[in-house]
């Protein structure tokens, strides 16, 4: 039985991919910051040779993206620090490694979907630092896959839909900005594919892995309200409106080579699961 030793398994991605592999016959060792921290690195060797998996899912990561730019020397401890010890156990060991990035690399000044191999230029301190991770992976491993992924939404964790969701039903109505562009992401989605990506042994590099298609965060939002038939009406406004610490990319549609459903179909699944 190959055995996946996930990091941040405790995360929302996490607590939908470790169930999955397990069903599909392989022993996950979960780790979190609570018996895996990332930045130490002896304690990190320690633990991945302890246990001596056959593949490392690197989910941890440090997510808030306007905090990072308050709290720069602990998102780059974490995301890029973190990674990079990460990286170096698993080229040591030969361990083969899948770590998860994000659109936020790119600036968002595209005006058509960024392709993987497209340059890495990011707006902020929490983009900075996930491609500072990226950049690690590929100078000291071999064996590995980043899949880079956006707008990520899952039924065990805080997400953009179910924050909606909850505004909507406490307020008779939102403004929510339709200036930005991107492609959502079901977490349940995205497990799969990591599935697939240890199962099918496909080619190490860069891999692009989002819903197909693309939308503003205000037809996302009304999406969700219609499929749960809410009424808050939703009204569209500019991000000037909404100044936050972080710029966000205008424009962070990747393309993923037909890799994941439209948007839509994945939403109406995860509105169907939630009970």
């Amino acid at each position: 039985m190959k055995k996946i030793l996930i990091t941040g398994a405790k995360g929302m991605l996490g607590q939908d991919l470790c169930p999955l592999l397990k069903q599909n016959g392989y022993q996950v060792i979960e780790t979190d910051v609570d018996n895996l921290n990332i930045t130490n690195f002896n304690q990190s060797e320690y633990v991945i040779k302890y246990y001596n998996p056959d593949f490392v899912v690197h989910c941890a990561a440090y997510t808030n993206v306007d905090m990072a730019e308050q709290d720069p020397k602990t998102a780059f401890l974490i995301n890029a620090q973190g990674t990079e010890n990460i990286a170096k156990i698993c080229a040591d060991k030969d361990i083969p490694i899948i770590y998860i990035s994000t659109d936020y690399v790119f600036n968002g000044e595209a005006c058509e979907p960024y392709l993987p191999t497209d340059e890495r230029s990011p707006l902020g301190i929490y983009g900075q630092s996930k491609a500072d991770g990226e950049i690690a992976i590929e100078k000291y491993c071999k064996k590995y896959y980043i899949v880079r992924t956006s707008w990520l939404y899952g039924h065990k964790g805080k997400n953009f839909v179910e924050t909606i969701i909850d505004l909507a039903q406490k307020m008779p109505e939102l403004k929510v900005v339709n200036d930005q562009i991107g492609c959502p992401t079901w977490t349940v989605d995205l497990a799969e594919f990591i599935l697939s990506l240890i199962k099918e042994k496909k080619p190490y590099g860069i891999y692009q892995f989002c819903g197909s298609g693309k939308t503003s965060w205000h037809e996302f939002a009304c999406e969700a309200l219609n499929l749960l038939e809410i009424a808050t009406k939703i009204k569209p406004c500019t991000s000037d409106e909404f100044p936050r610490p972080a710029k966000r990319p205008n424009y962070s549609v990747m393309d993923n080579a037909g890799a994941c459903q439209h948007w839509k179909e994945s939403l109406k699944k995860y509105i169907e699961m939630r009970g």
